[in-house]
């Protein structure tokens, strides 16, 4: 027992610090490459920061524990809502601005809904229902795209750009991407990106690719001792893969957003932990869910069971949640403390619940 849980924690930290290095270089890595910023945060940055959590459900799935899998996917959204969220609003609520957030609001609610939806009518996620639920993946993204372009031509350009644009500066496409190497008078090999004018020295180039492939590395080795371990203490406690994947698997793959909040509380940014949590949950349920389905019919030749649990109180809490934290919020304009405090008074009833039909004190399913 102790071993498991050791290997756990072990499995959620390279999780989470790989993570943490793997979106730092891949950032890096396309900013110098001449990707536009926009492009950076709405695709790279939002996909990989639920690196994590893909991870360790596409493992759970290939595994065939379809319960960890689908646990881990809502479990996450779950907490990023109903705890993470919650203590954002609990300390500091903010204003929501509806242009911004309102796709983002609807598609939640609705890829919520049709999975959901799907899931009910045989009690398991088809292939083809996959791709239903992958095309809000798609559409969120086609979304974030034109919304970061538009924040991107709305915001004032810096002295720096201004300058680079006057002599006729671009950004680079595929084909021209290109770099010179020169020598300083230290002798330290420096990197110029032809057309821009980005300057770096060699050691940073390689400094960073080193971390996004050990990033990738840990994320990788981190998300199979969880899914091991996780399996293993299930076994260990006599409780379901379910309960174990929407505790601490969610928990523990959703430390990247618990740290982006509580950095947001500290630097009163509120908008920040918002928009995080939300593009998190999105591509969470319209990503992970349709790849296991995909895994699970690739590898077994069956359909994606979805649980009891699942559909009894996972999918409806998980949708009541989303309804409290953003629709009042959309209609107003703005958060509420008494927002936060439910959202939080919720979780701790979801997870009670778990817990004491687990122990068949009460039969919810």
């Amino acid at each position: 027992m102790a071993g498991c849980i050791i290997l756990l924690i072990v499995g959620i930290a390279l999780v989470v610090k790989g993570g943490d290095w793997f979106v730092d270089a891949a950032s890096w890595i396309a900013e110098v490459s001449g990707v536009p910023t926009f492009i950076i945060g709405a695709t790279i940055v939002s996909v990989a920061t639920t690196l994590p959590e893909v991870l360790v459900s596409s493992l759970s799935a290939a595994e065939g524990s379809a319960g960890m899998a689908i646990g881990n996917a809502v479990g996450s959204v779950n907490c990023n809502i109903a705890l993470i969220m919650a203590m954002s609003l609990l300390f500091m609520p903010g204003i929501l601005k509806r242009r911004d957030y309102i796709a983002k609001i609807f598609m939640l609610l609705g890829v919520i809904s049709v999975l959901w939806a799907l899931s009910s009518t045989s009690g398991t996620l088809v292939w083809w229902e996959g791709l239903i639920v992958l095309a809000f993946f798609f559409a969120f993204m086609v979304e974030n795209l034109l919304s970061a372009k538009r924040h991107a031509k709305l915001s004032a350009l810096d002295e720096e750009k201004e300058e680079m644009a006057k002599e006729g500066v671009r950004i680079l496409t595929a084909e021209e991407f290109e770099f010179d190497i020169q020598k300083d008078f230290n002798s330290k090999s420096i990197i110029t990106i032809k057309r821009t004018g980005i300057q770096f020295e060699k050691s940073t180039l390689a400094k960073n690719i080193i971390l996004f492939v050990i990033g990738a590395g840990a994320i990788v080795l981190g998300a199979q001792l969880m899914c091991d371990n996780g399996a293993k203490f299930a076994s260990l406690l006599g409780v379901s893969d379910d309960l174990i994947g929407v505790t601490i698997l969610a928990v523990g793959t959703s430390l990247p957003e618990l740290v982006t909040a509580i950095t947001a509380i500290a630097k009163k940014k509120s908008d920040l932990s918002v928009g995080n949590v939300i593009g998190a949950n999105i591509i969470d349920i319209s990503l992970i869910l349709p790849l296991c389905a995909f895994i699970s019919a690739g590898k077994f030749g069956e359909n994606l069971p979805v649980s009891s649990q699942s559909l009894v109180l996972d999918f409806p809490f998980c949708l009541a949640v989303a309804g409290v934290a953003l629709l009042p919020a959309l209609a107003f304009g703005k958060f509420k403390r008494w927002q936060g405090g439910l959202l939080l008074a919720g979780y701790v009833t979801y997870i009670t619940l778990l817990v004491l039909n687990t122990l068949g004190t009460i039969h919810i399913f």
